[in-house]
């Protein structure tokens, strides 16, 4: 498989970058958009990088926040076929609590009616194409983030924590291992790699791809996570987007070679 990064922070001379994640994976004969961060960058980059979105066979949605997903009405323009794979609890109703304010960080108002005859919604493992599957967050991990995340969804009854539950993982099946796909990991990193693994007992962890929310966390916190990651097996990690500069430096000085750094036009091939 081959995973070509279209949006990630760090952009390089020819590729601008952004706060937000956009993955361009081809897997067999399959062609599958993983988010489209917070504009229509991503597009711009993957015309540079001679990628026609217009091929994609469909895209999938990681989770319901603006930086993932609010690009994504220019991919459903210029793709008029494809199919948006997202979460069921998916809503527009997701807020960060920052400096006693509830900021707006959720799905464009409008954009789940607009292109509802466009998105297909999973409940529990889809499997959307051949060795291709969407893993949901256990029980657990939903209630660790969302003690974890100052995040709240606004709902009938009012403000409640922000479980995740609207958060998958993208998972493809090699030779060689798993591939896990999850953009901000709010669940946890290595809850995630646990609930995987889990999902398919026996089968060791290749890779883990995306970004794991520590920009916001403490060394301690930070240190601790990534034993917890050595502890799964996991073989590689490529990250960047929330896990922030700092986090990916303790990140490296614990794992060594094994972590490799996101940036816009990278191409990972696994």
């Amino acid at each position: 498989m081959r995973a070509t990064v279209l949006t990630d922070n760090t952009g390089n001379n020819e590729l601008a970058g952004e706060w937000g994640l956009s993955f361009y994976i081809e897997y067999r004969d399959q062609k599958i958009l993983l988010d489209a961060g917070q504009s229509g960058l991503f597009a711009e980059n993957a015309e540079k990088l001679g990628i026609n979105l217009a091929d994609v066979d469909y895209a999938v949605l990681s989770h319901a926040h603006y930086d993932h997903v609010d690009g994504m009405p220019v991919f459903l323009e210029k793709n008029r076929t494809a199919k948006l794979y997202i979460k069921k609890p998916c809503g527009e109703n997701c807020y960060d609590l920052k400096e006693g304010r509830m900021k707006y960080i959720g799905i464009m108002k409008g954009f789940l009616e607009k292109y509802k005859d466009r998105i297909v919604y999973v409940s529990g493992e889809c499997r959307p194409g051949s060795g291709i599957w969407l893993i949901p967050h256990s029980r657990q991990t939903m209630e660790e983030a969302g003690e974890r995340e100052h995040m709240y969804l606004k709902e009938e009854s009012g403000w409640v924590p922000d479980c995740f539950a609207h958060e998958q993982s993208l998972v493809f099946e090699e030779e060689s291992g798993l591939v896990v796909f999850n953009s901000c990991s709010h669940g946890g990193a290595a809850n995630i790699i646990s609930e995987v693994s889990a999902a398919f007992p026996g089968r060791k962890i290749r890779a883990m791809i995306g970004g794991f929310h520590l920009y916001n966390k403490s060394e301690q916190y930070v240190r601790a996570l990534t034993e917890k990651l050595r502890a799964t097996g996991v073989e590689e990690i490529y990250t960047g987007h929330c896990t922030g500069e700092e986090g990916y430096r303790i990140m490296r000085d614990v794992l060594g070679n094994m972590v490799h750094p996101l940036e816009v036009g990278l191409r990972i091939v696994l």
